[in-house]
């Protein structure tokens, strides 16, 4: 009988008898370990090498995800890369733009879980993944029996309630990964700037998501260490980064580049070129609030004379994207704003002629040279303000 009190009792309490907000701040704790775990080692140390850890952090990274995910790295790593390789087409393995938002949202495991099936994936994008005995004779040999123990572990500790904690360790990579991640984070949200792919960033505060939630930003500087590039955009896992860095227990390779500012050069040269092309995301974001502060400048003044200003204010969101990333509702107000304000139209067609620059692959260093001196010519002859500042910022523009 004493026994059978003494399993009833420990069914209902535990080994440590915690109550439901100790249950619940426990629960936050490991999970976030996890996305820990996963963004600094999986994503930014192993994928894509923006960051070298230390031994302890590493082994440890490893040992939790083991517990509370069963994740292979040579599996993880091997898909991320391929889907930076491949973004967007149908060989991405989760594009939501190829497979549909709900599909990567709802069964994002699933599609994981056949990519890491792919022997040639593995082959071709594992390379410099951890290979030694640990790893051979446990991770990747047993990767479920990790949670298994992570089941018995929680079980001992909270009793019945445990099995609860357990299951929501076991869908929150699921979710916040496969699903948001991959399926939210190519699908709505802001854009800095104008990757080749469909990244957005889901929210400025990375927290949740270790720093994830800013997916634009990691497309744009896959290398970079920190995905944090705004000064109101927080990334936590940049500052558990820090936090290892300060104790010699991780190095910082990239973090995102910086465009410098000289004198104002007579004429644009080949050393403003290189500049610009290294820079050219950051340089065509700086466009793009140009763009936006003219239309402001422009929306102010039909609203001076008492015009409708809903076509403009429609346009805003567009006039500064890559045309194929507009749609095709919006494409006809696009071009109607255009036709009303010459000014817009002028900045929004140089800022074309100003991408073409480093999509040409066919030109000479010297005639792309020529090619910029013409543009920043056209732009300081224009008499738009904002083109004649911005065209004297590129003409101060050093690598």
């Amino acid at each position: 009988m004493i026994v059978f009190d003494a399993a009833l009792d420990w069914l209902a309490h535990g080994l440590v008898a915690a109550t439901w907000w100790q249950i619940v701040i426990y629960a936050l704790v490991t999970t976030h370990i996890t996305i820990a775990s996963v963004t600094i080692y999986l994503h930014r140390h192993q994928a894509h090498r923006a960051m070298d850890l230390h031994a302890i952090p590493a082994h440890f990274f490893r040992f939790w995800l083991w517990l509370g995910t069963g994740q292979v790295t040579k599996e993880w790593v091997s898909i991320h890369r391929k889907h930076h390789a491949k973004c967007e087409t149908m060989e991405d393995p989760h594009s939501p733009q190829a497979y549909g938002i709900k599909k990567v949202f709802w069964q994002g495991a699933e599609l994981y879980r056949a990519e890491s099936k792919n022997r040639e994936t593995m082959v071709k994008y594992g390379h410099g993944t951890p290979d030694d005995w640990v790893e051979r004779n446990i991770y990747s040999r047993y990767s479920w029996q990790g949670v298994g123990l992570m089941m018995i572990i929680n079980l001992a500790l909270f009793g019945v309630a445990g099995l609860a904690v357990w299951a929501v360790q076991m869908v929150w990579i699921p979710v916040t990964a496969a699903g948001i991640i991959n399926g939210i984070g190519h699908y709505w949200g802001y854009r800095n700037f104008e990757a080749p792919d469909a990244s957005t960033n889901i929210s400025p505060w990375g927290i949740m998501i270790g720093g994830e939630e800013l997916h634009n930003n990691h497309h744009t500087y896959p290398t970079s260490a920190k995905f944090s590039v705004k000064p109101y955009e927080f990334d936590i896992g940049w500052g558990y980064i820090r936090a290892l860095e300060t104790v010699g227990l991780a190095t910082v390779k990239k973090v995102p580049p910086k465009l410098q500012l000289g004198s104002i050069q007579p004429v644009a040269d080949e050393k403003t070129l290189e500049a610009l092309i290294a820079h050219r995301y950051e340089v065509m974001a700086s466009y793009a609030r140009e763009l936006r502060r003219t239309c402001k400048q422009e929306i102010e003044a039909l609203k001076a004379r008492r015009a409708d200003v809903s076509v403009l204010k429609t346009a805003n969101r567009w006039l500064h994207r890559d045309e194929d990333k507009v749609p095709a509702a919006a494409k006809p107000k696009l071009a109607q704003a255009r036709a009303e304000h010459p000014v817009l139209d002028k900045m929004v067609t140089m800022r074309e002629e100003l991408r073409q620059m480093w999509m040409t692959t066919s030109a000479s260093r010297e005639q792309l040279a020529a090619d910029l001196q013409g543009w920043c010519r056209r732009a300081e002859e224009s008499g738009i303000a904002s083109l004649q500042e911005f065209s004297q910022k590129l003409r101060a523009a050093r690598a």
